[in-house]
């Protein structure tokens, strides 16, 4: 069964703390730490930190930073930095071992390391070597002018999440391999288990559950991803848990499109749901230092699925009937296309309607929404059972794009039997309010 909403998170590798008045500004820093991820082996590595007014945007100038950044509770480095123009950029080199050691230019007041034109500042040690939360402690000490050293220095804290991604090995229930990658944009993860009986994937990952920390996470992020052919996994719908607890639903939400041949299940979890999270465990006694990750594949069909283009112009909500898709009867596939934000339909779109199996491109139409909403009938081969795309292209004549996975079940097969007891209700649902579904 298909996909559910698309969503394009990127993690936290980029930080604002609230600002601090400063004599009628609001002052504040950015700080940035790349790559994003730190798989991302080929892109140079940077700790970007910018002081501006976030009144007006504009930098301030001749800024000493005190910088300190933490790493597992470990101090990495703490040093002074200075910038003329409010933007500081240190690149750094990582190593396997030794000192850290920085390299660039003084300036004669505090002995800030700086940038010149023919020289940049480089930080060279042990760092970024693996992906996870840096802490980040920044203190301005000078403002507007080089030598005006503040009685009270100006102080934030910034946390930075680094994603890393690690492989995993598992058995299906047939006992065939099955790889899956997950990405974490918080910790490393541990004890990674794909239960096949009971289609349960469960991880766990370091966590500091006082608010001094939760308060300084908007979210934390975890990805999950399996081919989109390991169809015991592509479900409709999936439920989560964390420390035994259940998650909203839209902690849980789904991804058919960044990956050609792998559907992304995102774990999303917002600051005030991580409140809710810590509350609960207190009522049942001492607070674990994890969280336990569970993702349950549901065998609940829900309609409509709903997918985002890339750019988040166009989401397309998508359902069929009969809800069990077969070969040798035709299928009706119920479309609308709507503005994500308003979620008004967007009249007179034309659209192409592709539907793709392993790679290949077997069927194409195209059409035109006039009221928003239309429909594309087909109807399966034998020969084509199994997980399919359906992908909505040119919509409303944009090079923009979606897609859903899918799967066609083999005909009176023992899992289209199970499925059709569990969906026969649904089914008279559907049929009934099948003609709102375009509204």
């Amino acid at each position: 069964m298909p996909t559910i909403t698309q969503v394009f998170g990127h993690g936290l590798s980029i930080d604002t703390p609230p600002p601090v008045n400063y004599q009628g500004r609001d002052i504040t820093i950015t700080a940035e730490m790349l790559p994003a991820f730190y798989d991302d082996v080929s892109i140079d590595k940077q700790i970007k930190i910018r002081a501006f007014d976030s009144k007006t945007g504009e930098n301030i100038k001749n800024v000493n930073f005190l910088i300190g950044l933490n790493y597992k509770d470990e101090m990495i480095f703490r040093n002074f930095f200075f910038t003329q123009n409010g933007d500081l950029t240190i690149k750094v080199y990582p190593t396997s071992d030794g000192d850290i050691q920085i390299i660039g230019e003084k300036e004669p007041l505090l002995g800030g390391w700086t940038a010149t034109d023919a020289k940049s500042i480089e930080l060279r040690g042990p760092i970024f070597n693996s992906g996870g939360l840096y802490h980040l402690e920044i203190a301005i000490r000078t403002v507007d002018e080089p030598d005006n050293i503040l009685d009270e220095p100006i102080k934030y804290d910034a946390y930075i999440s680094i994603g890393q991604t690690t492989y995993y090995d598992q058995k299906t229930k047939e006992g065939q391999d099955v790889k899956f990658k997950v990405r974490s944009y918080y910790d490393i993860i541990t004890n990674f288990e794909y239960n096949p009986t009971e289609n349960i994937i469960s991880f766990e990952m370091p966590f500091d559950w006082s608010e001094q920390n939760i308060s300084q996470i908007p979210y934390v992020h975890e990805e999950i991803l399996f081919p989109k052919n390991f169809t015991d996994l592509l479900a409709n719908s999936y439920t989560g848990q964390v420390n035994g607890i259940d998650l909203f639903k839209s902690s849980i939400s789904v991804d058919d499109y960044s990956v050609e041949d792998g559907r992304i299940v995102h774990f999303i979890i917002l600051q005030d749901h991580l409140r809710v999270l810590r509350d609960m465990q207190k009522k049942t006694g001492e607070m674990p230092n994890y969280m336990n990750f569970k993702l349950v594949a549901s065998s609940e069909i829900k309609f409509p699925l709903s997918a985002k283009t890339k750019n988040e112009k166009f989401q397309v909500d998508l359902s069929w009937d009969p809800p069990v898709i077969q070969p040798n009867q035709q299928t009706k596939f119920i479309f609308t296309i709507r503005d994500p934000i308003t979620l008004e339909t967007k009249q007179n779109s034309v659209y192409d309607f592709v539907i793709l199996q392993n790679g290949k491109e077997i069927h194409r139409s195209s059409g035109k929404a006039v009221i928003g909403g239309d429909f594309e009938d087909y109807i399966f081969l034998e020969d084509q059972t199994g997980p399919i795309i359906i992908r909505f292209e040119k919509i409303a004549g944009t090079p923009e794009s979606t897609q859903f996975a899918i799967v066609v079940a083999p005909e009176f097969g023992p899992f289209v039997i199970l499925i059709l007891l569990l969906t026969m209700s649904f089914m008279i649902i559907l049929k009934r309010h099948s003609p709102i579904l375009l509204r």
